[in-house]
């Protein structure tokens, strides 16, 4: 068994499309903090994505499901509120202008509009998210590596079994290194030699956390890996960094948002599922590919 890359897997199917998770949340998708973010603009979107029928027919004939699109978009509502703290936290601002230079960039609103299940204001929100997402990595990719400790596991739970141990520390959490065909100490991950690997929640989470999940859900290894490092100043190449596409940036940048979710907390209506912080998708509760265990306090 090889302990190569850490991929994480994105996987948005299956859902119930409308009902409330109890008083609490009732006429409410989803929390992010105390933001709530209503039914009835999951559903005005839902019925504009209804819309395009044509577009519907592919995604069901590929195994999607209109629930599928509904927790789609109630993850993109919980994203753009998490970036809309980042971008005012960091003075970020994207205006008008930027959004429809990117969305002429990419062939005009009317190719864009027939290739998705947007409409026009759905996909303004997504450009001017991308580009927010795009900014935040762009301040920390020529930098940014993260150093991990990294064991694979054949089962879920071996895999929860080895995330404790290494959570705990101590001899337990050293026998985990005895193999090194199954283990490897201090691997480093940097995001400007490899940003298809930045979207890993390993550049999310500050030093200390140990991470488990399933790279891909057709293979039977899980990965656990526990940061040691995490740096902002790391060399890089600057060709490396140059060469980053856009949508590696907005990948990068969603990673980013992780401290964000969790500091403000994330809480979904059951009905839709739950918040997959390996993912940062909205998952049923049967596919969550994975958990994060903070850092012991010393």
């Amino acid at each position: 068994m090889q302990v190569g890359r850490v991929v994480a897997a994105v996987a948005v199917i299956g859902a119930v499309v409308s009902g409330c998770g109890g008083p609490s949340q009732a006429g409410t998708a989803a929390f992010v903090g105390d933001d709530a973010i209503p039914l009835e603009r999951v559903q005005t979107q839902l019925d504009a994505a209804l819309a395009k029928k044509d577009l519907i027919a592919q995604l069901t004939a590929q195994g999607g499901s209109t629930a599928g699109v509904a927790r789609s978009i109630v993850t993109r509502a919980v994203l753009h509120d998490l970036l809309a703290l980042r971008a005012a936290d960091e003075g970020i601002v994207v205006t008008d202008a930027q959004v429809d230079a990117q969305i002429a960039q990419n062939g005009g609103a009317d190719a864009l509009l027939d290739g998705s299940l947007y409409d026009l204001p759905t996909l303004r929100e997504r450009v001017r998210d991308d580009l927010i997402a795009a900014q935040l990595a762009q301040r920390e990719v020529g930098g940014l590596a993260v150093t991990a400790d990294l064991v694979a596991a054949t089962s879920r739970e071996k895999a929860d079994a080895a995330a404790a141990a290494l959570q705990a520390g101590g001899a337990q959490a050293d026998a985990l290194f005895s193999d090194p065909r199954t283990s490897a100490r201090g691997t480093t991950f940097d995001a400007a030699s490899s940003p298809d690997n930045a979207s890993t929640v390993l550049f999310g989470v500050p030093v200390g956390t140990v991470v488990a999940f399933q790279p891909s859900p057709q293979q039977s290894t899980w990965i656990v890996a526990r940061v040691v490092d995490r740096r902002t100043d790391a060399p890089s190449d600057p060709a490396a960094v140059s060469s980053i596409s856009q949508s590696q940036l907005v990948a990068i940048g969603e990673r980013l948002l992780q401290p964000t979710a969790d500091q403000v907390g994330i809480r979904v209506n059951p009905r839709y599922g739950v918040w997959d912080p390996i993912q940062l998708r909205i998952v049923g509760e049967d596919q969550q590919v994975g958990s994060i265990l903070p850092p012991v306090a010393s």
